[in-house]
């Protein structure tokens, strides 16, 4: 279990332009990586246009919003396009750094159980530490909190 303090766990995974995007890309700036379940749905839109809206004061404070989901590049060309989000969206659809980062996980529905992805935000620092960890996240005034940490 990964904890504040801890050394972010680096990555490299694609991004919805078809490039590689690795944490140790943004060293010496501050990184808003967040685990997410499925494009295009109420929960997930609401986050992602709640970062988009505060993008620029995340750029003011020198911060690189990322989301993660095991949705394909495809899925979030579409989502990003539909929604005119200003994050860049991560495909993790081996869910490798979903496990890393304790987002994926053990649910249960109905009696049955099954894996999927905890709504789960990670601020790493300039120097690749994490720094606060939020975990089951509540995405109504989400994007506010975190924005507080960074002031």
């Amino acid at each position: 279990m990964l904890k504040e303090g801890d050394l972010a766990p680096d990555f490299c995974l694609t991004n919805q332009e078809g490039k590689d995007v690795c944490l140790k890309d943004f060293k010496g700036q501050w990184v808003v990586l967040y685990f997410y379940p499925r494009d295009n749905t109420p929960g997930c839109t609401l986050e992602a246009k709640g970062f988009t809206k505060n993008i620029d004061a995340f750029i003011e404070k020198d911060a690189v919003v990322i989301g993660v989901s095991k949705d394909s590049v495809n899925s979030h060309v579409k989502f990003i396009s539909k929604h005119k989000l200003k994050i860049s969206l991560l495909s993790d659809p081996e869910h490798k750094v979903m496990e890393k980062y304790d987002s994926w996980i053990k649910k249960k529905l109905y009696g049955k159980e099954y894996f999927g992805t905890q709504r789960n935000t990670f601020l790493i620092d300039p120097e690749a530490k994490i720094l606060k960890i939020w975990k089951k996240v509540k995405v109504r005034g989400h994007v506010d909190e975190v924005m507080l940490t960074l002031n």
